[in-house]
């Protein structure tokens, strides 16, 4: 492999490192400072190859049409103690949808909030409060154990957490948009209305709980 493309490997690798998001190969393309989006495809490619078959802790992953550089899913609880949960309240507002709707796909959650999803979704699992699981081109967002511990939810069932919401938090029942509404861009003069929970973003972040225990599901 060229120098070159090896000097433009590791350009990419920073660039995903610094940014801490996903980024699509035009916006790679834009930071780098270049014309032509096709070198850096090729980059990531072989990044993703390298990590693939590197042993480390870290991954590059595909999310949409973006590539994230991220700690491997087993490796997520291993930094829960020294990772700061930091809520702002656009963070907050995709976290309650998450929760509420959980299981949700993310190409809904996009469809509910925007491109930011994408940022959220990423920041929200390396705090630990969100699990990820590819479903077709898409993942399959629910909360996690942690989640209820940080809130003080005596129970990480979905319907618990729903109760929870309604109840402490104050969000109105609401159902996120269909598969099919989730196809159409938004903004489309065709796209319908998309009711969800009502999340006030100006409200501050809850206080975390005192640990509590959590029950989890029983075995099926």
């Amino acid at each position: 492999m060229p120098s070159k493309l090896d000097d433009l490997v590791f350009q990419v690798e920073a660039v995903l490192f610094a940014s801490g998001r996903p980024l699509s190969v035009k916006e790679l393309t834009t930071a780098l400072g270049l014309d032509d989006y096709r070198p850096v495809q090729r980059a990531v490619r072989t990044l993703e190859k390298t990590y693939g078959h590197r042993q480390s802790a870290l991954e590059v992953r595909r999310v949409g049409d973006r590539y994230a550089l991220q700690l491997q899913e087993r490796f997520v609880g291993t930094v829960h103690s020294v990772t700061p949960v930091e809520m702002a309240p656009r963070t907050l507002k995709a976290l309650t949808l998450i929760a509420y709707h959980q299981p949700i796909l993310q190409s809904v959650l996009v469809r509910m909030i925007g491109e930011v999803a994408y940022e959220e979704v990423q920041h929200l699992r390396g705090l630990g409060l969100v699990r990820t699981d590819p479903k077709g081109a898409t993942l399959e967002l629910t909360t996690t154990r942690r989640f209820a511990e940080y809130f003080g939810i005596a129970s990480s069932r979905p319907e618990e957490i729903r109760r929870y919401l309604e109840q402490k938090l104050g969000v109105a029942p609401g159902a996120p948009p269909s598969l099919d509404a989730a196809a159409v861009p938004p903004g489309s003069a065709s796209a319908p209305a998309s009711p969800s929970p009502e999340v006030d973003e100006s409200a501050p972040a809850p206080a975390p709980a005192e640990p509590a225990s959590v029950s989890e599901p029983p075995a099926a």
